[in-house]
C-alpha cells in the first residue's frame, strides 16, 4: 500500500521475511562450504590440498559433475559425507534462490515502486486529463478518454474501487494513483500543472467542490468539470472553480425522456458513444496564429468529418454557411472520427 504524496519505501512483513530467509540460506551455504572443506581435507588424509577440498565441496553443491579432487573410491564414510554435503548444499541453494526470486517479484509489484514509476511518467505527460474518482461515472469517463485516445491519470482513495476497476484494452495499462484527490499532493503527483482538464466525479458533492477549488488554485488555466447530485450545490461548485457542472440525475432524466419521445435520434447518439471507433461530436479550435478567412475556404464536409456549428464571440451558430467569417480563437463543433479531426486541424493550421 502507498499513501498520497509519499515516495518512501515501505518495509512490509513479507519482504522482511524474504530477506531474513535469504540471509540465513546464504550463511548456511557458507557454513556448508567451510564444513565440507574441512571434512574432505580430513578424508583426503593429507593427499589433497585445502583448495582441492574446497573445490570438491563446491562441485558437489553445484552438481557440476567434474572429476573428484578427493578420492572417495572404497571410502564409504567419505561417500556418506559427500551425500550429506550435497543434500544440505543443494537445499540451501534452492532456498536462497527461491527467496531471492520471490524478493525480486515483491519489489516489482511493490505499490510504492509502482507509484514512483507512475509519478515519473506523469511528469513527462502534457495536455492530459485528471479523473478524480473511479466510481460508475469516473469509470465511464476513463472509457471515453481511452476510446478517443486522450491521455489521463485517475485518482481514487479506495482500494476496493481500484480492484473493481477492470477496464482493459489494447491501448496499454491504466495510470491510477491510490490517493485522495482533495489533497494538493495527489493532484501535483497527477501532473495538474500540465493537465488540460480535471474531472471531479466522486460521489460526494463537497469533495467535488474541494477538488475544483484545489485544482484551480494549483493551475488557474485548467478546465474543471464537476459532478453534482444536489441542484442547490450547483452554484457553490461553480464558485469553487468548476467550469462546467453535470448532474447525472438531471441528465439521466432528460435521456430517459428523449428515449421515449425521440427514440431514433437518441439511438443515433448512443451509437456514437458506445462504439470506440465511431465518429464523435468534438471541438476543433482555430489556431490563434492563423489568418482570418471564410468558413467556405475550409472544406465543410469530408468522409472523416462534418462541421455542425461555430462558436464565435460567446454565441453558437448552427449549420454555418460558407460565407461565415472564421477568426482565430473561434471553435468549430464537428462530427468527426479521430483521423477526420486531425485532417481538419491540419486544414486550419497557419499557412495551410
Amino acid at each position: 500500500m502507498y499513501g498520497a504524496g509519499t515516495g518512501t519505501r515501505i518495509n512490509t512483513p513479507t519482504t522482511r521475511v524474504l530477506r531474513s530467509n535469504l540471509a540465513y540460506a546464504a550463511l548456511a551455504l557458507v557454513a556448508i562450504h567451510v564444513v565440507g572443506t574441512a571434512g574432505f581435507y580430513l578424508i583426503g588424509g593429507g593427499e589433497a590440498s585445502v583448495f582441492d577440498a574446497f573445490y570438491m565441496t563446491f562441485i558437489t553443491v553445484a552438481t557440476i559433475g567434474y572429476a573428484e579432487t578427493v578420492d572417495l573410491a572404497g571410502n564409504v564414510p567419505g561417500r556418506v559425507f559427500n551425500v550429506a554435503v550435497a543434500i544440505a548444499g543443494i537445499g540451501s541453494v534452492w532456498v536462497m534462490f527461491s527467496n531471492f526470486t520471490a524478493l525480486l517479484l515483491a519489489r516489482a509489484i511493490d505499490p510504492v515502486r509502482q507509484r514512483t514509476r507512475l509519478v515519473r511518467e506523469t511528469r513527462r505527460m502534457q495536455d492530459h486529463y485528471v479523473v478524480c474518482g473511479l466510481g460508475r461515472i469516473g469509470t465511464n469517463v476513463v472509457r471515453e478518454l481511452r476510446a478517443t485516445g486522450h491521455g489521463y491519470v485517475a485518482i481514487e482513495p479506495d482500494q476496493e474501487a481500484l480492484d473493481n476497476f477492470t477496464v482493459q484494452d489494447e491501448r496499454g495499462p491504466h495510470r491510477v494513483l491510490l490517493a485522495d484527490a482533495t489533497e494538493d499532493a495527489a493532484l501535483l503527483d497527477a501532473g495538474i500543472h500540465r493537465a488540460t482538464g480535471v474531472f471531479a466525479v466522486t460521489g460526494d458533492d463537497s469533495r467535488n467542490m474541494l477538488i475544483s477549488l484545489s485544482a484551480k488554485q494549483l493551475n488557474p488555466t485548467v478546465r474543471v468539470v464537476a459532478r453534482v447530485h444536489e441542484v442547490r450545490n450547483v452554484e457553490k461548485c461553480r464558485r469553487a472553480g468548476a467550469d462546467e457542472i453535470v448532474s447525472p440525475d438531471f441528465t439521466g432524466a432528460l435521456r430517459m425522456a428523449s428515449a421515449m419521445l425521440r427514440p431514433q435520434a437518441t439511438g443515433f447518439i448512443d451509437e456514437l458513444l458506445h462504439h470506440p471507433d465511431a465518429m464523435r461530436v468534438v471541438d476543433v479550435a482555430v489556431p490563434l496564429q492563423s489568418a482570418s478567412r471564410r468558413l467556405g475556404d475550409v472544406q465543410l464536409r469530408d468522409s472523416g468529418y462534418l462541421v455542425l456549428g461555430l462558436r464565435l464571440q460567446g454565441r453558437l451558430e448552427l449549420n454555418p454557411g460558407p460565407e461565415t467569417p472564421l477568426e482565430p480563437g473561434n471553435v468549430l463543433i464537428v462530427l468527426a472520427s479521430r483521423s477526420g479531426k486531425r485532417e481538419l486541424e491540419q486544414r486550419l493550421a497557419p499557412g495551410s
